[in-house]
């Protein structure tokens, strides 16, 4: 007779539970072309062990065909996935990798180090909790190095690894990393990131990467990866006020009702006071539903149902927040664009504005100036070109909930969509909020003219038998 052992023997319940409820970190690297980003990230993938056998003996064969590193083996092309990088050995479009280790659990986004491709690396920061900026030891900073933490800078990102890549081809040494970390806190002073942190590192052998390197014996900080295992997640997101915009009304019968979606900010608890926008309507939080249970808690990042304590109209495109700080109504916004669309930007122009959970009409007021993206000077300027970062004004044909984008990262951004190919064309920041007055009553002479006819219409009802 065989006897199998049950689930629970292998503690696979266990297992499961503790990699489901990993936090999960976003970074993404960015930096000069050929400084090594889609090679730290093939270290990465390859020293957390997270490479199976037919895929290194693909990326040994791929190797030999494009790879850039001899008759070694090229970890770049782990993320180099399409055929024209390949063939170029450079990065052109965001490549997203997963993997995960012991405390947590990491997604991140390699992106392009050439000029042009601009647009694909704000695409890739947008969503990213860490930065990751590689440098060349032997070339320093660069225009593309000072270019991309600035972009970072805008885009709300607020830490910064600073990993000086190749530092086994400058022997190591201590000066020139000292140099480069003097000149890159100088430029990034006015920034405002709240932590830069400097490592010395070679993505190609693997020093100082996943484990500590041994040739810098000067050197007492940890490696990369643990930085990124212990650097706070989110912590501006949960502090911040609470947000949920509405993705869908659940009601599978009569006796429940229930708003879903997935909480942008802050955190929240049944009994707590909150306001619906943009209707304002005010209610408390009566359940906290999800699949596994009720929660007396959740926060940033958790899809949940709120049940709500009393009867409120919603829908999808509304957003749920604490009423201590409600968001502002407003059909015009300030925004700060980064263009991607090959067609330039010019005033009049019409758009789809995509907000949260909501689509509204957007037509371009004005363009006010354009964001020098080395050094974070603003110029005048009449149109935007693609790649291009400039503060234009929008006119929406209706009030939308919204936050300063400094405040809130989720309910503070939107993209536009051109409206005959559907490409999506920018990504935008709310700089400044200012709210704006509801349609008012009718004046005495409108209700007059109504109550006519009104009147009017009521006697030809009469009169035809209607």
């Amino acid at each position: 007779m065989t006897i199998h052992q049950s689930p629970e023997a292998f503690g696979y319940e266990a297992f499961l539970h503790k990699h489901q409820n990993k936090e999960v970190l976003r970074f993404i690297t960015c930096g000069s072309v050929d400084d090594g980003k889609s090679t730290l990230i093939g270290r990465l993938l390859h020293d957390t062990k997270q490479i199976f056998d037919d895929q290194v003996t693909a990326l040994q064969r791929d190797s030999r065909k494009h790879g850039t590193q001899g008759g070694e083996v090229d970890l770049a092309l782990l993320v180099d996935g399409l055929q024209a990088e390949r063939e170029q050995g450079i990065t052109i479009d965001v490549a997203y990798r997963f993997f995960s280790t012991e405390r947590r659990s990491f997604i991140v986004a390699d992106t392009p180090g050439h000029e042009q491709y601009t647009r694909n690396m704000a695409t890739g920061a947008s969503t990213a909790d860490v930065a990751v900026i590689l440098v060349d030891a032997r070339h320093g900073l660069t225009r593309q190095t000072r270019r991309h933490a600035l972009l970072v800078s805008l885009l709300g990102i607020h830490r910064v690894a600073l990993a000086i890549n190749k530092m086994d081809l400058v022997g190591w040494s201590q000066d020139k990393f000292e140099a480069i970390v003097s000149g890159f806190q100088a430029f990034a002073a006015p920034l405002n990131f709240s932590e830069v942190r400097a490592i010395p590192l070679s993505a190609k052998n693997g020093d100082n990467v996943v484990l500590p390197g041994t040739a810098a014996t000067w050197y007492d900080g940890v490696p990369l990866l643990r930085y990124l295992e212990e650097v706070p997640v989110k912590s501006e997101e949960r502090a911040a006020a609470f947000r949920m915009p509405v993705q869908w009304v659940n009601r599978p019968n009569s006796d429940f009702r229930g708003f879903s979606g997935l909480i942008a900010s802050g955190t929240v608890a049944p009994g707590d006071a909150v306001t619906v926008a943009p209707s304002g309507k005010t209610s408390t939080i009566a359940r906290i539903f999800t699949a596994d249970g009720d929660l007396e808690r959740a926060s940033e990042g958790q899809s949940v149902t709120l049940v709500l304590a009393d009867e409120v109209d919603a829908s999808r495109g509304a957003v749920i927040a604490t009423s201590d700080a409600p968001l502002t109504l407003t059909d015009s916004l300030d925004v700060r664009l980064f263009w991607a669309a090959e067609t330039d930007l010019a005033p009049g122009a019409s758009l789809w504005a995509k907000v949260g959970t909501q689509t509204v009409n957007a037509v371009v007021k004005a363009v006010h100036r354009r964001i020098d993206p080395e050094t974070g000077q603003a110029g005048p300027a009449e149109k935007l070109a693609v790649n291009d970062i400039g503060d234009v004004t929008l006119t929406l044909d209706r009030q939308i909930a919204i936050d300063p984008y400094v405040e809130n990262r989720d309910t503070g951004s939107l993209i536009l969509i051109d409206r005959e190919t559907t490409d999506t064309a920018a990504l935008g920041l709310v700089q400044t909020v200012v709210a704006t007055a509801k349609a008012s009553a009718p004046s005495a002479t409108t209700s007059q003219e109504s109550a006519r006819s009104g009147g009017l219409l009521a006697g030809l009802k009469r009169l035809f038998g209607g």
